[in-house]
């Protein structure tokens, strides 16, 4: 069986794998450009539809700001105690509880993305409608043609090159800040700010009568949405220049937006009651501003949103391509979402991807579904692999505490703190998705839907099951008939080294049937041994 073994160092990559080219600033603008979405526009609004006071706002934020800072310090570091993992928050999952749930964390957040994409259409063409009236809600047919066109032009331009979309991406994101800044700056310096108003919007929102537990379960919903997209520099780790910068990109995205996020959270809550912003057609931020300002602060915001979108559906497309290629790459995911074209971009996931985002555009048309019903179930999907992201760093922090010497500042008992907070306060997010969500029962169906088609998916991909003897061997998988082989069946094989340190092995049989095999099956590599020796064996070789 020596005959034809081969190594590639990226044997089916096709791209480079020590480093890419992205440097800490295209870093940065990439996970801004993933992070601030839609949200940000419809954030004042959809706070206040909570049905929460301010006080119950601001508390959300609290607990949230606090759990995605220990989220992001969890990144942080493991991208340096860490940086073989390469494969995004997937990798973490599979590192730290297996493959099992690692293909779930993997699925999750490839779904997560999907529909990130999906409310993100909706939205656009909502803004455009202000300009183009055709265009409704954002729902109808003309918005559905238009976000089908848009989705498959991303896909071209991926697929021309990571770095030609990343590049791009930094373009659109200081472009798009532009109408932020004027909001705030507009409010603060036009004195549209009204302490009488906020002083009232802190005891009561638009439901007086609901319980402040709910309230701030409902805000937080809200607040883990907008922040969905802090582990993008993780995600696309494979491609920066240097690994440290990182988790130095992620840290600065994660201050930048925090900033950004409570100045128009509180803002808002100066310029109008809470009962008036409930009752905002999306972007919320755009009658906020036509409140303020006049029709120029609605036409500002509005095309804001767009330049918005653009760039984070072009984030999205490749985020979403990134993840499932990453995890087949490490041989736990589909296998063909392994394969690249010439530019070295997951051609196969790009294009699965977008069939089933225009599955869910059509499901869109013919439903009552909105932006607001696709993020939320978008943020339910994230959290899987949040906490388990976390549950593996807090694990390192007791399992391996020599892994933090000389890699992260700081003593081992702060970053114990923050893996188990990290921990706690993810739950508390699965706690407000399952209480604090309007459609709470289609949503908490829908997701146990999706999840449950990536338990079957994970039983059917990494069930298996390698019985053999000095002769022979049987290959067992699920749902497949099982098959007895010889070893003098085989006439050749070849490894290759896959990105994250995995290995293929591919058995040729005689009768042109191939055994694909991956490292990360248990047995596999006793069985390696017994059938190079049963093969040397058979066929008279030393």
């Amino acid at each position: 069986m020596s005959e034809s073994a081969s190594h590639h160092a990226s044997a089916t990559s096709g791209i480079p794998q020590p480093h890419g080219g992205l440097g800490i600033f295209r870093l940065v603008t990439t996970v801004i450009t993933l992070i601030v979405g839609g949200g940000v526009f419809t954030l004042a609004g959809d706070q206040a539809a909570g049905g929460a006071s301010g006080a119950a706002i601001l508390t959300a934020w609290s607990i949230s700001g606090i759990g995605v800072l220990c989220l992001v310090m969890t990144f942080f570091a493991l991208s340096r105690i860490k940086p073989q993992l390469k494969g995004g928050i997937y990798s973490y999952a599979n590192a730290g509880f297996g493959d099992f749930l690692g293909f779930n964390s993997a699925w999750g957040y490839w779904i997560s993305a999907l529909l990130c994409t999906v409310s993100f259409s909706a939205l656009l063409f909502g803004a455009l409608s202000y300009f183009f009236p055709i265009f409704g809600g954002g729902t109808n047919l003309p918005s559905v043609i238009g976000a089908s066109l848009l989705i498959w032009f991303y896909v071209f331009l991926v697929s021309r090159g990571i770095k030609e979309a990343t590049g791009v991406n930094a373009v659109i994101t200081i472009s798009k800040f532009v109408p932020i800044f004027v909001a705030i700056t507009a409010i603060i310096f036009l004195q549209k700010f009204d302490l009488g108003i906020f002083l009232a919007n802190m005891s009561q929102g638009a439901d007086p009568g609901l319980p402040f537990f709910d309230q701030v379960s409902n805000t937080m919903m809200i607040t883990i949405w907008v922040f969905v997209g802090i582990e993008g520099a993780v995600a696309i780790s494979g491609r920066a220049k240097k690994e440290r910068d990182v988790g130095k990109a992620t840290i600065i995205a994660f201050i930048c937006v925090l900033s950004i996020y409570l100045m128009v959270s509180v803002l808002s809550m100066g310029v109008m009651p809470l009962s008036e912003l409930a009752q905002l057609e999306n972007p919320a931020l755009a009658g906020v501003m036509e409140h303020a300002v006049g029709q120029w602060g609605a036409i500002l915001i509005n095309g804001g949103v767009v330049l918005s979108l653009v760039g984070a559906m072009l984030g999205y497309t490749v985020l979403s391509s990134e993840s499932p290629y990453e995890a087949a790459e490490q041989g736990v995911f589909i296998k063909a979402f392994a394969k690249t074209n010439k530019k070295g971009a997951p051609i196969v996931t790009l294009v699965v991807t977008n069939v089933i985002i225009e599955a869910f555009l059509v499901v869109m048309l013919f439903s009552d579904s909105t932006y607001q019903f696709f993020y939320a179930l978008s943020a339910g999907m994230i959290l899987l692999p949040y906490l388990l992201s976390a549950a593996y760093f807090a694990k390192l922090t007791f399992t391996e505490p020599d892994a933090f010497k000389g890699k992260v500042g700081g003593s081992l008992v702060l970053w114990r703190i923050f893996g188990v907070f990290g921990v706690v306060l993810t739950v508390l997010g699965v706690m407000a998705f399952c209480i604090g969500i309007g459609d709470g029962p289609v949503l908490i169906v829908g997701g146990l839907i999706v999840f449950a088609m990536g338990v079957f998916l994970a039983v059917y991909y990494l069930s298996f099951g390698i019985f053999y003897d000095g002769e022979s061997f049987l290959m067992s998988r699920f749902g497949k008939k099982d098959a007895v082989h010889r070893y003098e069946e085989i006439v050749g094989q070849k490894l290759y080294v896959v990105q994250g340190g995995s290995i293929v092995a591919e058995l040729y049989l005689k009768d042109g049937s191939t055994v694909s095999l991956q490292s990360t099956m248990d047995g596999v590599y006793p069985f390696l041994d017994t059938a190079f020796a049963g093969w040397c064996l058979q066929t008279g070789r030393d």
